[in-house]
């Protein structure tokens, strides 16, 4: 029997330990070991409704019990606790047709105590266990409700943080989907000016940015398949990303149109990098930026410089 003194200090205690748990977990072993205390038993168990489903999470005995099995809300007593939102104390296991018999006799379990968490739409119960002949007192029976009813409020806030976690997550992964080449797994345009202006933050107040055009796409595209065409473009983007430093942003704006934004470095330097990169595979123009909120005037000037790359390109192929 629990001294009611006693009782509530470690019940304050467990409410204590269950206002700073992070995890189910954490909150299962506050459980299990209170729950045995509060009720001086011979073990104490934690059961989660899964569905139409008791499952027993985690428990704390003198021998084992139920620990990972399920049963049918209807064919076990933390389900009956949970159905009918109600504790339920059995000082004969055995004399009480709720019990399923048959699963409590390979235990040492003689009289029992369940309790629901939450009243009004239980989640989970906690059930606790004598080995010898125990009618479940008024106080143990109000001591186990305390321990569920702080349960309850350490399963809520968990939930409310893990939900919170995956809605973080998920517009997280939006967000990336949403400024990423999905052919290329490069920046896209939004993304390409995104990162390019975080980038800058950190530099020194001058960057260059380079403008690439894929020569002869159509072309490929034309005769061997849009297939092909994408290997080229995924072959282009994984030679830029090899070439460039850490700190750049290389993009893909669209079509065979690719974009780098190099903060610290001068523009001729970038432009022998991305030449010995894309070969006679592409066409670069490079400009300077002292400004980030020029950086599309920018991009026109090296746009400007590429065109005027590949017509030189061309003159000489057709000299």
């Amino acid at each position: 029997m629990t001294d009611e003194t006693s009782g509530l200090e470690r019940l304050l205690e467990a409410v204590q330990q269950l206002s700073m748990a992070g995890s189910l977990e954490e909150v299962q072993q506050v459980v299990r070991t209170a729950a045995r205390d509060l009720g001086a038993c011979d073990g104490a168990t934690f059961v989660l409704r899964d569905g139409e489903q008791c499952y027993y999470a985690d428990e704390d005995a003198i021998a084992p019990l139920w620990k990972g099995l399920r049963f049918p809300l209807e064919a076990c007593v933390s389900g009956f606790a949970m159905l009918h939102r109600t504790p339920v104390a059995i000082p004969d296991i055995y004399a009480d047709e709720r019990v399923p018999h048959e699963a409590y006799r390979p235990t040492f379990v003689t009289s029992m105590l369940m309790v629901p968490v939450r009243t009004l739409d239980p989640i989970a119960a906690i059930g606790t266990y004598w080995a010898t002949p125990h009618t479940p007192t008024d106080t143990e029976i109000s001591l186990l409700q305390g321990l569920a009813n702080a349960t309850s409020v350490a399963l809520d806030k968990i939930t409310v943080h893990e939900q919170l976690a995956n809605a973080v997550a998920l517009r997280e992964a939006t967000h990336e989907l949403a400024t990423t080449d999905e052919l290329t797994g490069l920046r896209n345009r939004r993304g390409f000016f995104e990162q390019s202006r975080r980038r800058w933050s950190d530099s020194t107040g001058v960057a260059a940015v380079a403008f690439i055009d894929l020569d002869g796409l159509k072309v490929v595209n034309d005769v061997e398949g849009h297939e092909a065409g994408d290997r080229l473009l995924r072959r282009l983007a994984e030679a830029l990303q090899r070439n460039v430093r850490d700190t750049d942003v290389v993009a893909r704006l669209g079509g065979d149109e690719f974009a780098v934004f190099s903060p610290d470095l001068p523009p001729a330097e970038l432009l022998d990098r991305l030449k010995l990169a894309v070969g006679r595979r592409a066409s670069v123009g490079t400009a300077a930026l002292t400004d980030i909120d020029l950086l599309p005037d920018a991009l026109l000037e090296a746009d400007a410089q590429m065109y005027a790359a590949k017509r030189r390109h061309l003159s000489v192929r057709s000299a």
